[in-house]
């Protein structure tokens, strides 16, 4: 499982082979990281119900297109807060919009049912990885306590295959890395077989606050989205300058 330097909210393909370029042109030929891709979809958006996204995330039948180079890291981010029914027959449908080209989902939700998840991903029939994000609202669930987390890990065990830690969920909220550090131990002690992410205001002037979490978790993979564009809204088209920069000064950091 390598790990990746992400970058969220790519909407044609023409962004995926500029950034591909900027990735090769600064990675060490000794790195095993790869570029994550990022696509959000959401409930909404999969079921065409009116929502202020719509127009920030690419249309669902352009994502495969977009999912078009297996020498990334092509995830799928599926949101849903709101805890709606049939969660696996949204899954398996969302799934089946990436196209071949697709290797993971993140699934961007409050501790989903993990029946529900290996029954969507069963009855797409795509061998992938799943990316649990654990985000604010996760984590207030079990009292911000890394021992409660892993009890919840536990039920994902065969189902998920990385983490996500992400407080701030895409609003482009500064990072505290060394708080994060209990929650990624505790589950790297318990769940060595998952990896580990960890996301929240990172950008090309903001990229050092991860450091303290790369210091000890070497293989720690990262995602980018708000901090993209000068504005910091995820509503906003991202600013590729400034995601070349960020990818550049990642791969400086993270050998």
């Amino acid at each position: 499982m390598n790990p990746y330097i992400g970058i969220t909210d790519f909407t044609d393909f023409g962004q995926v082979q500029e950034m591909l370029r900027v990735f090769n042109a600064h990675r060490s030929h000794e790195s095993n990281r790869v570029l994550h891709v990022g696509i959000m979809m959401s409930h909404k958006t999969l079921h065409g119900i009116p929502s202020k996204w719509q127009n920030a995330f690419p249309p669902k039948d352009r994502i495969a297109s977009i999912f078009s180079l297996d020498e990334v890291y092509n995830c799928l981010h599926y949101v849903d807060y709101d805890n709606n029914p049939d969660l696996w027959k949204s899954l398996a449908t969302a799934i089946s919009y990436g196209g071949i080209g697709i290797h993971a989902l993140q699934l961007d939700m409050i501790w989903p049912d993990p029946g529900e998840i290996a029954r969507g991903v069963r009855t797409s029939r795509k061998q992938i990885e799943i990316v649990l994000q654990i985000g604010k609202n996760a984590l207030e669930e079990v009292d911000n306590d890394p021992r409660r987390v892993v009890e919840r890990l536990g039920n994902y065990e065969g189902v998920i295959h990385r983490v996500l830690l992400d407080k701030s969920m895409g609003k482009g909220l500064g990072m505290d890395a060394d708080g994060l550090i209990p929650f990624a131990r505790a589950i790297r002690e318990s769940f060595p077989m998952f990896g580990i992410g960890a996301a929240g205001g990172l950008g090309p002037k903001t990229i050092q606050l991860v450091e303290p979490l790369i210091a000890e978790f070497p293989d720690l993979s990262i995602d980018a989205q708000g901090r993209l564009r000068p504005s910091g809204s995820a509503l906003d088209p991202i600013n590729w300058c400034m995601a070349g920069e960020y990818l550049a000064k990642a791969l400086q950091l993270l050998a």
